[in-house]
């Protein structure tokens, strides 16, 4: 059974990155690739990842108009990602432009509400619905747009999956019990956001800030 971790590379330098990626081939289901590493290194270095042979989600959250969206998606070729993300908050629009630019074999998820953001932040930026309402609605926009699935924290998933029983369910925010949330604020166990309903959990700082990211690796896929 593949499994459902894809281990986040969040570093400008191709050869840590290229060191993780091949320390966890074989465990991991694929490596997230996000803005800090193609900021970096371009869809050069996305391909040069994916040579390894590991099945790669590129995080970079497109949010612009339409006709931008999708030209930008038509500027990755040939990189096919598996899964890539779009802000679901850019409209519908927008995701029918991003899921018709993107490779066939690519998964298109769009992001509801980032887990560093609570309902005092979305409160400040104008969203009056808390977290768990917004990342309804988005997921049903996200739906109506032809996507694959979401993005969203644990805590909104089960609700998502009842609405959405066929959606492919991202899951960041993910850490082992021992671990510190960092920058996150709404998170949850590997798990407990399996059990919830999750079809892929993005896990970074615990695997690759390790003394052995392939050990760190097996003993959280252990709990799965």
């Amino acid at each position: 059974m593949t499994s459902p971790i894809f281990v986040a590379i969040d570093t400008p330098d191709l050869d840590r990155a290229r060191a993780i990626a091949t320390a966890v081939k074989g465990q991991a289901g694929g490596v997230k690739l996000g803005l800090e590493f193609f900021s970096h290194n371009g869809r050069h270095g996305v391909m040069e990842i994916a040579e390894l042979g590991l099945p790669i989600f590129l995080d970079l959250k497109f949010h612009d108009i339409p006709n931008t969206v999708a030209k930008a998606i038509q500027a990755l070729a040939p990189v096919v990602p598996a899964v890539m993300t779009v802000h679901a908050a850019g409209g519908r629009a927008m995701m029918e432009a991003a899921k018709a630019a993107a490779p066939a074999d690519t998964r298109v998820v769009g992001v509801t509400v980032l887990t560093s953001l609570d309902a005092g932040d979305l409160g400040s930026i104008g969203v009056a619905a808390d977290p768990h309402a917004q990342v309804e609605r988005l997921a049903a926009l996200a739906q109506e747009a032809g996507l694959d699935g979401i993005v969203c924290s644990g805590n909104e998933v089960a609700a998502a999956r009842k609405a959405w029983k066929d959606g492919y369910f991202v899951i960041p925010g993910i850490r082992p019990a021992q671990s510190g949330v960092g920058d996150q604020k709404r998170v949850m166990t590997p798990r407990a956001a399996m059990d919830a309903g999750a079809s892929m959990l993005v896990i970074g700082r615990p695997v690759t800030e390790a003394e052995h990211p392939a050990a760190a690796l097996r003993e959280i896929a252990a709990t799965l």
